[in-house]
């Protein structure tokens, strides 16, 4: 956003104003050896020639997406984004006004978020969504303090292994200083065993905490894991991939109680990170304890059509240890990015990117684990469009090194989160995708040179 500083002349004329002689006199009730000036470590004033000049060649340090045929995943994904979206989403009218703070002067925005939570309720077959939290982890931290206030049981928490290990850290903050227990279940064989859990759920236990598909690309057996939760009076909470709600079976239909999801997938930029999208989705029984803003339709005096903000979860309705969240924060130019892809996709659209993602992963799976004896797949069951890859000779930072000189952004490393798949990491495949480009990061990772070392070897 453009910005001019602010001349003696301006400083003056705003002094003046308030009444106030000097900066010094305006600052102070700030204790003075706060106020001493420290000596900046930046260099000298550039003209703005030599200043665009200099932020152009540190923008060039990025390597993005566009650049390198791109196999990330993990929470973030490199899909196609129709120009529709960027057409709607640009408009001035949506693109500076998305927080309605003033829901009667806010009508279009309040429409946007409406249709945004009927599809996302069509999407994951619940009752309800909200229009939008800050993103996939938290809208899942925020999903476990839904099931503790539902339930009455605020002492103990399960969680899979299989979950995005940054959404567990999240949770783990949350809780950490209301005294509440997280158990975090081990899935060594890639996906959490139903008897597992049985054995882990206590009377106790809030909620258990599942991702399907998971953080390694594999699907959960959900169906089971739900009648364990549900047989100890725990809530269900899923962790979903939008896009895969094209092919698998929606959350409803399967009993879960809250659905969360990161939303970068439906119409969003990868951009460095973000920022992304938290979707929330929920039975009806639970409304009035979902945090963030719900859109909700009426008439008015009039009857006419319009809309609203209801239920609603704001900053001067917060009723300390009665509030159903202290961050609530809407993301709501990216929920209406989602609105535009969803219906501009309709759900056969949604459905052919889906297909496409998984027929294109299983091809690279079969392709990388023929690229020589190197590599293997570790963990081999039913995927969507990920899949964790295992490097038999090669230290897995080399090869991806290797790789993203070659062309491609190959994967994930998974040692940060899993010391013990210190020798796997993750490959992400969607419709973005070609045949050739999975072809040739097959190719590129077998002709890297093999580095045996003590631990590979």
């Amino acid at each position: 956003m453009p910005f001019l500083l602010n001349t003696p002349d301006d400083v003056r004329a705003m002094l003046e104003a308030i009444g106030v002689g000097s900066l010094d006199e305006l600052f102070a009730m700030v204790p003075r050896e706060l106020r001493l000036a420290r000596e900046l470590a930046i260099p000298p004033a550039l003209t703005e020639l030599e200043l665009t000049s200099h932020l152009e060649a540190l923008a060039r340090q990025n390597v993005s997406a566009k650049e390198k045929a791109c196999f990330l995943g993990g929470g973030s994904y490199d899909h196609f984004v129709p120009a529709v979206v960027d057409a709607i989403a640009g408009r001035g009218e949506f693109y500076t006004s998305y927080t309605p703070y003033q829901a009667e002067a806010s009508q279009g925005n309040l429409q946007a978020f409406f249709e945004y939570q009927t599809l996302i309720a069509r999407l994951t077959g619940m009752d309800v969504a909200n229009a939008s939290l800050y993103d996939g982890a938290t809208a899942a931290a925020e999903a476990v303090l839904m099931s503790m206030s539902a339930t009455g049981r605020r002492r103990h928490v399960v969680a899979a292994a299989s979950v995005h290990p940054e959404y567990r850290q999240t949770l783990a903050a949350y809780l950490k200083n209301l005294g509440t227990e997280l158990t975090t279940l081990a899935t060594p064989d890639g996906i959490l065993a139903p008897q597992q859990l049985a054995t882990a759920v206590r009377d106790d236990t809030a909620c258990v905490l599942v991702q399907h598909p998971n953080f390694f690309g594999c699907l959960e057996n959900v169906e089971k894991l739900v009648h364990v939760a549900h047989d100890k009076g725990a809530m269900f909470v899923v962790v979903v991939d939008p896009i895969s709600l094209g092919l698998l079976k929606r959350p409803g239909d399967y009993d879960a109680d809250i659905v969360v999801a990161e939303g970068q997938s439906l119409g969003n930029p990868m951009s460095f990170g973000g920022p992304y999208l938290g979707i929330m989705a929920c039975r009806e029984r639970m409304v009035r304890r979902m945090p963030g803003r719900i859109a909700g339709q009426t008439v008015d005096r009039r009857g006419r059509r319009c809309w609203v903000l209801t239920l609603q979860t704001r900053e001067q309705h917060i009723r300390r240890e009665k509030a159903t969240s202290n961050i609530c924060t809407n993301q709501g130019l990216l929920a209406l990015r989602a609105l535009v892809y969803l219906a501009a996709a309709g759900p056969q659209g949604l459905r052919e990117v889906a297909e496409l993602c998984l027929r294109k992963a299983h091809y690279a799976r079969t392709r990388l684990a023929a690229a020589g004896r190197r590599l293997a797949l570790r963990f081999d069951r039913p995927a969507f469009k990920e899949f964790v890859v295992r490097s038999s000779d090669a230290s897995v930072d080399d090869l991806l090194a290797e790789a993203l000189d070659a062309g491609f952004f190959a994967g994930i490393p998974l040692s940060q989160w899993y010391p013990e798949l210190d020798d796997c990491f993750l490959v992400a495949v969607t419709e973005k995708r070609s045949r050739a480009e999975i072809d040739g990061l097959a190719t590129a990772l077998n002709r890297i040179p093999r580095q045996v070392t003590a631990a590979h070897a």
